[in-house]
């Protein structure tokens, strides 16, 4: 299992606050080297929270997002202004207030699913500099956790062949609401720079106590395994 560091918060504002502070530290160090940032965001009620402090300090601490190119973990299968669209979230909450231009911005098309993960995994490919596997290397992926410990849209109960599918991103059926989803595999998730967790809500204490353990069953504890190091923000009492 790879190393993981957990850093434990007194409430969700707290943890969305530490997290942005992280990520406009690491936008602040690419714009200084004048790289691009590749990120893949995720949905989830901590996104919400954790965009509108984003915000607040770049806005605060005057860093440009301007080399920053965006993509997400996951997407419902839906149109880009349903409610249940992680783009649209981002779109409202974070592109619109600070002006990120259309090019910046690498949705998934969930509209159209039969042809939407290679699509995806195309635009991906085209910003993103490639590792060892033929995946993608990210600079930093975002996920939340369910109370099941699923992370993007990699839940439970998967088969093998689909667990080890090579494929940047694919199709499941999740089980919750919409159901048909695109999300990043588990290879390209071990292949990023960086992944950092926003573990947050109550009713998930066992599902983070299971993925922390040695030999953990969930897909948060697949993807800690697969990576030489996981950064943990949550605000769960275990």
């Amino acid at each position: 299992m790879g190393e993981s560091k957990l850093t434990s918060f007194p409430t969700d504002d707290a943890l969305a606050q530490s997290a942005a502070a992280a990520w406009v530290d690491e936008v602040e160090a690419a714009n200084r080297t004048g790289a691009l940032h590749a990120v893949a965001l995720s949905g989830g009620r901590i996104a919400k929270k954790f965009y509108a402090a984003v915000v607040q300090q770049a806005v605060a601490r005057q860093v440009s997002f301007d080399r920053v190119h965006f993509f997400w973990g996951d997407e419902r299968c839906v149109p880009p202004d349903d409610p249940d669209s992680n783009y649209l979230l981002a779109l409202r909450l974070l592109f619109g207030p600070l002006k990120i231009e259309h090019e910046q911005v690498h949705r998934i098309h969930g509209e159209n699913p039969i042809e939407a993960p290679k699509l995806a995994a195309q635009e991906l490919g085209q910003v993103v500099a490639e590792k060892a596997g033929g995946q993608p290397a990210l600079d930093l992926i975002f996920l939340g956790m369910g109370e099941d410990g699923h992370v993007a849209s990699l839940f439970p109960g998967e088969s093998e062949v689909a667990i080890s599918s090579p494929a940047v991103y694919r199709m499941v059926m999740a089980a919750k609401p919409p159901p048909q989803r695109v999300t990043l595999g588990y290879p390209a998730l071990a292949a990023a720079r960086q992944v950092w967790v926003l573990a947050s809500g109550a009713g998930k204490e066992g599902a983070l106590r299971e993925s922390l353990r040695p030999g953990g069953k969930t897909p948060l504890a697949r993807v800690l395994a697969a990576r030489s190091q996981t950064r943990i923000f949550s605000d769960i009492s275990l």
